[in-house]
């Protein structure tokens, strides 16, 4: 009589790991969103093929009188004081350490002049970084 045997209850941990798993990731997703983004409020110039890079480890912003701020993201080693930098100065902040393997994004506002923008990648070229993002905003955002 096998149907009236008493079965012993068992405990399938592989489906609670999977919950497990999937929680965590959803939690550390959830952190990092709500961690605000430090910068300044600027007015990016408008692309139709823009596409989502990575984090940039330095951020370069042209303000409108020329002059550069740079932030830091993410565990950049760089030592960023709150100074209007000038192209000569951001690189020596480059050679300052390892920049071959540095991502430097340029925010440009809406009125920065392409020359503006070459003096940067000039300098940011000078310094030894070699990846360098030019961010935009698509053209159906406002």
């Amino acid at each position: 009589m096998r149907y009236l045997e008493t079965r012993k209850a068992r405990i399938e941990i592989i489906p609670m790991i999977d919950i497990m798993l999937f929680l965590l990731v959803f939690f550390a997703m959830l952190t990092l969103r709500m961690i605000p983004s430090s910068g300044h409020v600027t007015k990016l110039p408008t692309s139709s093929t823009a596409v989502a890079i990575p984090h940039p480890k330095l951020l370069v912003e042209i303000n409108k009188d020329g002059s550069l701020q740079v932030t830091n993201k993410g565990d950049s080693p760089y030592p960023v004081e709150n100074h209007p930098y000038t192209p000569a100065q951001l690189t020596d902040l480059l050679h300052q350490r390892d920049s071959s393997k540095t991502a430097v994004t340029i925010a440009g506002s809406d009125t920065s002049s392409l020359q503006q923008v070459m003096s940067v990648i000039d300098a940011i070229k000078a310094g030894g970084a070699t990846e360098v993002g030019l961010a935009t905003r698509t053209t159906t955002s406002n």
